[in-house]
C-alpha cells in the first residue's frame, strides 16, 4: 500500500474555481518554499497556461515574488517563485486564564515583534488596555506599514469565564458576552476572528509546521487548562457542536479511588501547585530558575503524573482516528515538553499492544507562542489560503 500524499493541492474546474485555485497556487508555493512554474503544474494538477495566469496575477499582487532561477537542465532555466513575507501582516492576540500574549507576523508566519503579560484572571477591559498599550510599539519593532496589516486573530479557550479553575472570580464570566472585535477596535481597525486556543494552535502547525508534511493529526495544547484540535485531511474538524478535541474535560484516576478532568493534572494549572509548594512559581520555568535541582525534580514528578493521566486518551486517539501523529505545544519550554513526548512513546509502546496503528508523539513545531501564531494566520486563511469549504454554497433557508 502506498502513502498517501501529505496535502492535497490538486486545482478545480467548479464553480468558484478562479478564487480557489489561487489559493491552492499559493498556499503550494508556501508549503515548499520556492517552485516553478512547472513543479506548480504538476503538484496542483491545473494546465500551465492557467499557472501561468495565476502566478501573473498573484505577482501583480505582490503576494509572490521571482527569486531567481533554477540551474541543472538544458535551455532557458525556469524562474523559481517564493511567497513574498512583506505582502501582508496580521496580528495575534492569545488569551488566557494566567497570561495574554500579542504577536505580530508576515505573510510567512514569521513573528515580527511579541508582547506578553503574565496575569491572573485578565478582565477583558484590562486585556483591550494591555493590547492598546503595545500594539503601536509592535508596530514600529517590526518597521511595517501598519496599513497592510489585514486582520486580528484571537486565540481564547472555550468557556473561558465559566470554567471552575482554582482562583477564578465571579466577575471573569464577563468573557461569555464580549464583543471581540469592538473590544480590539482601536487603534487599528480591521476584521477579528475568534478560535478556540488549541484549534488557532493546529491551525497553525497545520499551516506553518509539521502539519505542511503530516495531512492528518491530532494537537494537544498545554495550557493554563488543556485542549485538543484535531485535523483530518488538512482541514481541522470541528464537530457537530463545534467542540471537537476537548481533552482536557476527560476523566481519569485521581490517585484516591476517584476520578477528576485530566487537565486538572496535565495543565499549567495543574503543575503550579507543587511548584508553590516547592516554593517556585510558572515563571521560574523559564526563569534564571530554570535549571534549578529542585525546580527539575518537581516538573519531572508532574511530567511522570501527567503520562499517567495521557495514556489512556491517546490509546483511545489513536484507535478511533488513526492519526499520522500528536503534536504536543504550549507554554512549557521546549526542552519539557520533549521530556513528556518521549515517556509518553515509551508507555504507549508497552501499554497500547493492541492498538492497531500507533502514531508517534512529537513537540510541535509551533511551541510556546502556538495560539498566538495560529490565530494571527486566521486572517490570512480567510482572505488568501485554500479552506475545505471554499467550494460549498451556503446553505439555502427553506
Amino acid at each position: 500500500m502506498t502513502d498517501r500524499a501529505p496535502i492535497r493541492l490538486s486545482g478545480t474546474n467548479l464553480e468558484r474555481a478562479a478564487d480557489h485555485n489561487q489559493r491552492i497556487t499559493l498556499h503550494a508555493i508556501r508549503v515548499s518554499g520556492s517552485l516553478t512554474r512547472i513543479d506548480l503544474a504538476n503538484i496542483t494538477g491545473l494546465t500551465p497556461p492557467a499557472i501561468a495566469n495565476i502566478t501573473r496575477r498573484l505577482l501583480g499582487e505582490g503576494l509572490i515574488l521571482e527569486a531567481g532561477q533554477r540551474r541543472g537542465g538544458r535551455g532557458q532555466p525556469p524562474t523559481k517563485l517564493v511567497v513574498n513575507p512583506a505582502a501582508c501582516y496580521a496580528i495575534g492576540i492569545n488569551i488566557d486564564r494566567d497570561h495574554v500574549t500579542i504577536v505580530l507576523v508576515d505573510f510567512t508566519g514569521q513573528t515580527l515583534a511579541r508582547a506578553t503579560r503574565d496575569v491572573d484572571f485578565a478582565l477583558p477591559g484590562e486585556v483591550a488596555d494591555f493590547y492598546r498599550s503595545v500594539i503601536a510599539g509592535l508596530v514600529a519593532e517590526a518597521r511595517i506599514d501598519a496599513e497592510r496589516i489585514v486582520g486580528i486573530g484571537v486565540a481564547r479557550p472555550d468557556d473561558l469565564g465559566t470554567v471552575d479553575l482554582p482562583g477564578r472570580p465571579a466577575s471573569y464570566a464577563e468573557w461569555e458576552s464580549v464583543d471581540m472585535a469592538a473590544l480590539f477596535a482601536a487603534p487599528i481597525d480591521r476584521p477579528v476572528f475568534v478560535e478556540n486556543d488549541a484549534a488557532a494552535a493546529a491551525m497553525g502547525e497545520l499551516q506553518l509546521g509539521h502539519g505542511q508534511h503530516q495531512a492528518s493529526f491530532f494537537y494537544v495544547l498545554i495550557s493554563s487548562a488543556l485542549g485538543g484540535g484535531l485535523v483530518i485531511d488538512g482541514s481541522y474538524f470541528r464537530g457537530a457542536k463545534g467542540r471537537s478535541g476537548e481533552l482536557g474535560f476527560l476523566l481519569g484516576s485521581d490517585g484516591k479511588g476517584g476520578q477528576t478532568q485530566i487537565q486538572h493534572t496535565v495543565s499549567l494549572s495543574g503543575l503550579l501547585h507543587p511548584l508553590q509548594r516547592a516554593g517556585f512559581t510558572l515563571g521560574d520555568i523559564r526563569g534564571a530558575r530554570g535549571d534549578d535541582a529542585k525546580l527539575l525534580a518537581v516538573i519531572d514528578d508532574w511530567i511522570g503524573a501527567s503520562v499517567d493521566r495521557l495514556v489512556e486518551p491517546m490509546i483511545a486517539i489513536n484507535c478511533l482516528i488513526n492519526p499520522a501523529a500528536i503534536f504536543v505545544g504550549g507554554r512549557l519550554p521546549g526542552r519539557h515538553v520533549e521530556t513528556l513526548a518521549e515517556r509518553l512513546n515509551e508507555r504507549l509502546r508497552v501499554a497500547a499492544t493492541n492498538v492497531p496503528a500507533l502514531a508517534p508523539v512529537r513537540r510541535a513545531m509551533l511551541a510556546e507562542d502556538a495560539p498566538a501564531v495560529g490565530a494571527a494566520i486566521l486572517p490570512f486563511s480567510h482572505f488568501l489560503l485554500p479552506s475545505a469549504t471554499a467550494l460549498w454554497k451556503a446553505e439555502e433557508t427553506v
